[in-house]
């Protein structure tokens, strides 16, 4: 069988790097994911533009995309966001990113989704979170003439890893005294090395452990607080609306940020999401998906602009 033919997901991890490294990451076989299909099957998001950015990035250029629907409410609010993928996939196509960058824009929040680089054996932290601070920064720069709001009122987001890199790019931003987000959105996010257990005990040959060591790349990444928030402070965080699921192995992980958010003073909202497993907003089918999605539209559109001066 050819490596085309094998799910990826079925293989150790450095064969999957290998796979990746050499092919590209393997298509998406859903033939019902693309733009147009998605705005047959959700007709609301008929009117939403996108439109192509290349940022400047330290080392490298970082993919964006904007989303704006002028015919809908505007929200007085925008959102970065940023998808998830292991730290070894996704992109700007996939639902986590397109669909819901359609959706919320649709609800009157611009977004300017991120992508950023993979650890392929090769990347490791920080470069995917220097991708992700490029992203910011640029957003910062030209939030009137992205979204028509002013810098104080855009929340930063993410989901899975994508929720990784966003919590520790907030950290990043409150230790270099930057500006940091006026909210932060983290979807069924992974802040800890050992996502399932909210530990910094990571067993490397475990799935969780071997994918949380090859983002940090070492050991001593590995008890970064800018790589996983959860083991730096918690005071100086935004606002933070954390999204965990019922069928999720990483709830743990999102659970216990919550409670450190929350004793560190800081105001945290988490969204449960019942019968949803990891990963649900990327499949627009699921029937919980939406009711994410619509939740953090609502938690984004009454939370207050008030940016972050760290």
């Amino acid at each position: 069988m050819s490596d085309t033919e094998v799910d990826f997901r079925t293989l150790p991890l450095p064969d999957v790097l290998r796979l990746f490294r050499e092919r590209g990451e393997p298509a998406d076989p859903r033939p019902d994911i693309d733009t147009a299909s998605l705005q047959r099957r959700f007709p609301h998001l008929a009117n939403v533009e996108t439109r192509e950015i290349s940022i400047d990035g330290a080392a490298r250029a970082v993919p964006a995309r904007l989303y704006t629907d002028a015919s809908a409410e505007a929200s007085g609010r925008a959102l970065v966001w940023v998808h998830g993928g292991a730290f070894i996939g996704g992109h700007l196509d996939m639902p986590e990113s397109n669909w819901v960058a359609l959706e919320l824009a649709a609800r009157g929040i611009p977004v300017l989704a991120v992508d950023y680089v993979k650890c392929l054996g090769d990347v490791h932290f920080p470069e995917p979170s220097d991708d992700v601070l490029s992203a910011w920064h640029y957003a910062l720069a030209h939030a009137d003439e992205l979204f028509g709001v002013p810098s104080t009122a855009v929340t930063l987001g993410g989901a899975s890893a994508g929720g990784n890199l966003t919590a520790g790019a907030t950290a990043r931003l409150r230790d270099a005294g930057e500006h940091g987000p006026a909210g932060l959105v983290l979807v069924y996010p992974v802040v800890h090395p050992n996502g399932p257990e909210a530990s910094s005990h990571v067993d490397p040959d475990s799935p969780h452990g071997a994918l949380a060591s090859n983002f940090a790349g070492s050991v001593q990444g590995l008890g970064d607080p800018h790589a996983f928030a959860a083991l730096g402070p918690a005071g100086g965080f935004p606002p933070t609306l954390i999204v965990v699921c019922e069928l999720d192995d990483l709830r743990p992980s999102g659970e216990a940020f919550a409670r450190q958010l929350d004793a560190a003073g800081i105001p945290v909202s988490v969204h449960f999401e019942a019968g949803a497993g990891h990963g649900h907003i990327n499949e627009p089918a699921d029937p919980t998906a939406l009711p994410t999605i619509q939740a953090v539209a609502e938690w984004i559109a009454r939370s207050t602009p008030q940016r972050r001066e760290f």
